[in-house]
C-alpha cells in the first residue's frame, strides 16, 4: 500500500472523491497519487496534514506523523483504521 493510500484509507477513512475535496484537488489526482504517477505538492500535503491535526486523527493509537507521507507504517495493510 502506498503511503498516500494509507493516509486516505486508514487515517481519514475516506473515498478518493472526499479525500480529493479535503486536499483541494480532483479525484483523478488522488488516483494518480495512489498509482505512483504523481506526487502531492507541498501545499497539498500541508492541507492534508492540517486536516488530520485539526481533526485529531490517529492510526493504531498514534497521533499524526508527517513521515506517513513517505513510509507506510508496519501493519497498515492489516485492516486497522483510524480512531478519533
Amino acid at each position: 500500500m502506498k503511503p498516500i493510500e494509507f493516509i486516505r484509507t486508514k487515517v481519514f477513512n475516506q473515498t478518493q472523491a472526499s479525500f480529493a475535496k479535503l486536499a483541494g484537488v480532483a479525484q483523478g489526482t488522488v488516483s494518480k497519487w495512489e498509482a505512483g504517477n504523481l506526487a502531492p505538492s507541498q501545499d497539498e500535503m500541508q492541507r492534508i496534514r492540517s486536516a488530520a491535526i485539526r481533526s485529531a486523527l490517529q492510526w493504531n493509537g498514534e497521533n499524526w506523523q508527517d513521515e506517513w507521507f513517505f513510509v507506510t507504517p508496519k501493519g497498515a495493510s492489516a485492516g486497522k483504521k483510524m480512531s478519533p
